[in-house]
């Protein structure tokens, strides 16, 4: 940490201030200036800041392969608890890792804004769940670091690099450093969509060609670079084409602004071998798709940064637009509707419900089941319990029909209106017999307005479960060969989400905002269209 915080003061001393009077804490001065805000109907003034994070030479702490870290970010309160704002994404086998996830603060002259930066090395066998699913006590401690807020802001570069402390609190030798780059927000909606492709490039294997994928990163006022985009990863291909990549205005700040595009080829160990790099902005890269042309890559010299060997593999922009980004409170706010649907298992694996061990076991006590603990609302529970006494529990577990009948509901609609969005959530045992039917229903749903939310309870084996989840980032694909348009699949798993530091709710709908964006960014839809009969509907595909 670098000593910090060896100064109480430390937040006011960073902007300049002479300090408080004698006796005054930070946690006074905040109280001070908020009750004098508030007391006149005022708000402070905030800058909306992107933190950005990095990090060097970390404690490796696997055996056959390197550490896979993860920051988690904390604000610290008024009391001294510290509330957690967010968690970057897991980066494998890398001791020097930057992350591409970026959290958004408002930054308050006004007030001391304490941060704790922790580092945690995630273990392998819980790569396939979702960072904010994550117990981080399971998960291994790297480190942490502490500071205001405004110390950063205040470095001319906006980047402050901290010495990882242990548990006890000491900067051991061998803990890495982390370092936090702070930049302001454009409050904008424009974003870029481009098809970028490569030709010619090097091959870096030797019994096989390359799999290149794509890094692209803000360069920053210290020369430093920033990722903000990587494409996914192609196999055996020197002439990739990837899938639509998007950059925001917030994320590239202006046309002009310099970014670095790097190409590599990866590999499973986490060292992917560099083939080619070079230095463009979006200003350049939209006249590359005007003027269809290519621009080389490079490879600089490790001796001599500045001496660059041009290589015979290009660059190419085979499709440049601008949009709007809305986001989904833009679409909630202007009408939109979110339908719920609930499909219950009923089947026989769930156990007699007569006896304890019942997944629907009814306790006189009045403890809810597994089932009943999943949704509180009225309606679903009044129709649960009247259902249980009259339905007799048999096999098999189909979700296939459940789906198809969900996905029927949400194409009817289509022929009226186009602002309606319909969830199916599923409670079931997990033990699931028409796998390849329930994949042949999900990839025909996916191009309906639709998302599947899966809640798993028991101790069934849900391995056929999380295949349905696409989090892997491989679509599903159909018996006929056809692959989903998008990831309409959240499930999880109730015994890993109890006892966690998030709930059920949280679980579940962590991706549905995305889904449902993706869904009307793919029909053009825009907040403003949500009107009656402006679109006939496609039937559902058969």
């Amino acid at each position: 940490m670098g000593g910090c915080f060896s100064d109480v003061r430390g937040g006011q001393q960073a902007v300049g201030s002479g300090g408080p009077a004698a006796g005054a804490s930070p946690q006074e001065l905040n109280d001070a200036v908020g009750y004098f805000l508030h007391s006149r109907g005022l708000r402070g003034l905030f800058t909306t800041l992107e933190l950005s994070f990095s990090a060097s030479k970390l404690r490796n702490l696997d055996v056959l392969s390197k550490s896979d870290p993860m920051v988690v970010l904390y604000s610290k309160k008024r009391d001294g608890m510290l509330e957690e704002l967010g968690r970057t994404e897991v980066i494998m086998n890398s001791l020097s890792p930057a992350w591409i996830t970026k959290f958004t603060i408002n930054y308050q002259f006004e007030i001391v804004q304490p941060l704790v930066i922790r580092v945690y090395d995630v273990d392998t066998k819980y790569h396939n769940i979702p960072v904010k699913m994550l117990n981080l006590n399971e998960q291994d401690y790297l480190g942490e670091a502490s500071c205001a807020l405004s110390e950063i802001v205040t470095k001319p570069s906006r980047s402050m690099t901290l010495n990882l402390q242990d548990q006890r609190g000491h900067s051991g030798l061998h803990s890495g450093t982390i370092t936090i780059h702070a930049e302001e927000t454009v409050a904008s909606r424009v974003a870029v969509e481009m098809i970028l492709r490569c030709s010619k490039l090097e091959n870096k294997d030797t019994f096989s060609k390359s799999d290149p994928f794509l890094r692209i990163s803000k360069i920053v006022e210290s020369g430093s670079s920033i990722p903000i985009c990587k494409t996914e990863v192609i196999n055996d291909n020197l002439n990739p084409v990837w899938k639509p990549v998007t950059l925001s205005m917030q994320q590239f700040g202006s046309k002009e602004n310099p970014l670095m595009i790097e190409c590599f080829d990866f590999n499973s160990s986490g060292k992917h071998d560099l083939i080619g790099k070079l230095q463009t902005s979006v200003s350049d890269l939209e006249k590359l798709g005007r003027e269809k042309n290519g621009a080389n890559f490079y490879i600089s010299s490790v001796a001599r940064p500045d001496n660059r060997k041009m290589l015979k593999g290009q660059l190419f922009v085979d499709k440049f637009i601008e949009k709007t980004q809305y986001s989904f409170l833009d679409y909630i706010s202007s009408g939109f509707e979110l339908n719920f649907m609930v499909a219950i298992d009923f089947t026989a694996s769930n156990g007699d419900p007569r006896l304890p061990a019942s997944l629907h076991f009814i306790d006189p006590s009045g403890r809810l089941n597994s089932y009943q603990q999943v949704s509180g609302v009225e309606g679903i529970m009044s129709a649960y319990a009247m259902a249980l006494h009259n339905v007799a529990l048999a096999g098999p577990t189909l979700f296939g029909p459940v789906i198809n009948k969900a996905a029927e509901i949400a194409s009817r609609s289509l022929s009226t209106r186009q602002n309606k969005y319909f969830i199916l959530l599923i409670i079931t045992d997990g033990v699931i017999t028409d796998l390849q039917e329930t994949k042949d229903a999900i990839v025909k749903a996916s191009d309906l307005p639709m998302s599947i939310l899966i809640v798993g309870v028991g101790g069934a084996d849900y391995k056929e479960m999380e295949i349905l989840d696409a989090d892997n980032g491989k679509r599903l694909e159909s018996s006929t060969g056809r692959i989903a348009t998008r990831d309409i699949v959240q499930f999880v798993p109730m015994r890993d989400v109890q006892g966690s530091q998030v709930s059920v709710v949280q679980a579940l709908l962590e991706e549905l905002p995305g889904q449902f964006l993706s869904y009307m960014q793919s029909r053009d839809i825009t907040p403003h269209l949500a009107h009656p009969r402006e679109a006939s509907a496609p039937p559902f595909p058969q």
